[in-house]
């Protein structure tokens, strides 16, 4: 069946869940001028790596990562999946407790961070256990009723911007390379795309719509991080963690019944977020499930939730999270290049065994 409208859908509205929520401000503070040629670099490798990704998969139509991995050896499996269930893992957390800061600052103040907490994890473990059907379908949903409320959220943050802060356009320095908040940027690629090789078994799509998807985020990328600058300056934008949701609640509209326009914007990130994460436990989930062949996707799925609660509720601070990216540096590098090139390899060697087969 083919489902690639869905797909998509649900690929970028997990795109967008992080373009406004880490990524601006990782590139701010990584480069200091010409911001367009680190997010082009990055975008550039998304798309390297979710081509390869595609390409690979193409060669294996009916099956999914983990089938391929045991088709080379339990040892393929055993090497590349592991490091993918811990940076799952990772990155649930680091995205419940992150997320639920916000929450807690912006409109939650005298509600704990463990109550927001397990409300997030709550509804994402919901949404998981009804498997990957119910996901695709809750993100056509979220996708009508969110992405006009982005579309409005980006055309009202041009109130305040002068185009002089768009200079200098160039750079000669790209020590930026090398910054934390540039590596630490990588982690708006790095989950997205992987549940392309977990849905082969249940569904296709167009790798050719998917690319124009990835190609179509490219100037949302690039307005996540200019809008910030054009607004408070490359100096005033960089002391800001989250940029964009600060340029957001400055923005005021005498119409406008809500006071803050901030609220549009951060409800439909945790809703996209929520998303990412349902989409990673069942990953997961399925990945354990090849492992425990006996046990119920379904407590998998509770079981790993619970883990990642308990997990959020031993951080006790915004420095915390910011220690698990740190930490979470080499499984997501891991995730970004290993896992899609090594499914292009053994693809292009199941390509080549098939001719010689056929001749």
């Amino acid at each position: 069946m083919d489902k690639s409208n869905h797909v998509v859908l649900v690929y970028c509205l997990t795109q967008l869940g992080f373009m406004f929520f880490f990524y601006p401000g990782n590139i701010i503070s990584s480069a200091t001028e010409g911001h367009w040629i680190p997010i082009v670099i990055g975008m550039l490798v998304n798309i390297l790596v979710v081509w390869a990704y595609m390409k690979g998969l193409s060669y294996f139509p009916k099956q999914d990562i983990i089938s391929i991995y045991l088709g080379v050896g339990k040892w393929a499996a055993f090497v590349f999946l592991c490091p993918l269930v811990i940076f799952l893992l990772l990155v649930n957390i680091i995205t419940v407790r992150g997320f639920s800061e916000v929450i807690s600052l912006v409109f939650l103040e005298n509600t704990p961070v463990w109550a927001i907490s397990g409300l997030f994890i709550s509804i994402s473990t919901y949404m998981a256990m009804n498997g990957i059907g119910a996901i695709f379908r809750t993100g056509v949903l979220l996708a009508f009723l969110f992405l006009p409320l982005i579309l409005f959220t980006f055309v009202i943050s041009f109130q305040n911007v002068d185009f002089h802060y768009v200079f200098p356009l160039l750079t000669k320095n790209f020590s930026f390379l090398w910054q934390p908040g540039y590596i630490h940027s990588f982690s708006a690629f790095a989950g997205s795309f992987l549940f392309l090789g977990f849905i082969t078994p249940y569904f296709t799509y167009s790798r050719s719509k998917m690319m124009l998807a990835l190609a179509a985020l490219v100037p949302f990328f690039i307005l996540s991080v200019y809008l910030p600058i054009l607004t408070f300056g490359q100096a005033t934008a960089s002391t800001f963690n989250f940029p964009f949701v600060v340029l957001v609640s400055t923005v005021h509209i005498n119409w406008l019944m809500f006071d803050r326009v901030t609220m549009f914007l951060l409800l439909s990130l945790i809703t996209f977020a929520m998303l990412f994460i349902s989409l990673l436990l069942w990953e997961v989930s399925r990945i354990l499930k090849r492992a425990m062949p006996k046990a119920k996707p379904s407590y998998l799925i509770l079981i790993v939730s619970t883990l990642i609660f308990a997990a959020c509720l031993s951080i006790s601070s915004w420095q915390d999270v910011q220690m698990l990216f740190s930490w979470n540096v080499s499984f997501r590098f891991f995730t970004l290049f290993a896992i899609p090139f090594s499914i292009l390899i053994i693809g292009l060697r199941s390509g080549r065994r098939q001719k010689v087969e056929n001749r």
